[in-house]
């Protein structure tokens, strides 16, 4: 089936970095796009106004999606813009620590991040994609999920929870029209990688450079768009060769 008209599309964590480019991305395709932030509201009124401006129909809602009710969200969401028919789990957090001097907190917060509120998300918007039988779920990991990284198991753990998250997911609900996959991005440039050592880090990838937010929301696209209706259950790497 062809996407519904007024589908929206709900991106999480799409203030700035990886999801604002997202959020533009898939507007660009024709999807109504909810721009989602927790704090950041300057920055996703600005990706909202970059939206508008190119011809596209976007709004900004305000949720800490570690901390609330993902069904009530979604029906709020559906209500101002449109079924939400395509879910981006994008809301990330890192903290990282070798093991053994890693907290409770610093576990509990991005396993409580990065992987909890996707699967709470996806298993709410999957109700009304499954009705309209059509639908896309596109799930933000990351190359540490399948590549070890020494200083970050609990994020390793959670990316690495999505991937398995949406192969199980996506075997439930292929009958149904809708297709969930990931994006796993390698060592892209944004705010939560520019405190990193960049030149020794670029030394270990392949294609020697860092990617882009645009590069990784290119992929996105493409896996939420009728052209992807037969990939499902996969990952698509977006990582300079990182993982090959």
């Amino acid at each position: 089936m062809s996407r519904p008209e007024n589908a929206t599309a709900l991106v999480t964590g799409a203030s700035k970095g990886i999801g604002s480019a997202i959020a533009k991305a898939l507007a660009g395709d024709g999807w109504n796009v909810a721009v989602n932030y927790r704090g950041d509201e300057a920055g996703a009124q600005a990706t909202v106004q970059a939206i508008e401006e190119a011809g596209g129909t976007a709004k900004a809602f305000q949720a800490d999606v570690t901390n609330g009710d993902s069904k009530a969200f979604i029906k709020t969401v559906g209500d101002e813009l449109g079924p939400v028919l395509a879910l981006v789990n994008n809301a990330g957090v890192a903290r990282d620590n070798i093991a053994l001097q890693l907290t409770d907190e610093d576990w509990d917060v991005v396993i409580g991040t990065n992987l909890t509120p996707a699967f709470r998300l996806t298993r709410d918007a999957l109700r009304g994609m499954i009705k309209a039988r059509y639908g896309r779920v596109v799930n933000i990991a990351s190359v540490v999920g399948p590549r070890a990284n020494a200083g970050q198991s609990n994020y390793a753990a959670a990316k690495a929870g999505l991937i398995g998250m949406t192969k199980t997911i996506a075997a439930e609900v292929a009958r149904r029209g809708v297709t969930v996959n990931a994006v796993a991005p390698g060592f892209i440039a944004t705010d939560m990688t520019a405190e990193l050592d960049s030149d020794e880090i670029v030394k270990a990838i392949p294609a020697r450079r860092q990617g882009t937010p645009e590069e990784v929301a290119a992929a996105v696209r493409f896996l939420a768009s009728d052209d992807a209706g037969y990939v499902t259950g996969t990952t698509l790497y977006v990582d300079g060769g990182m993982s090959a």
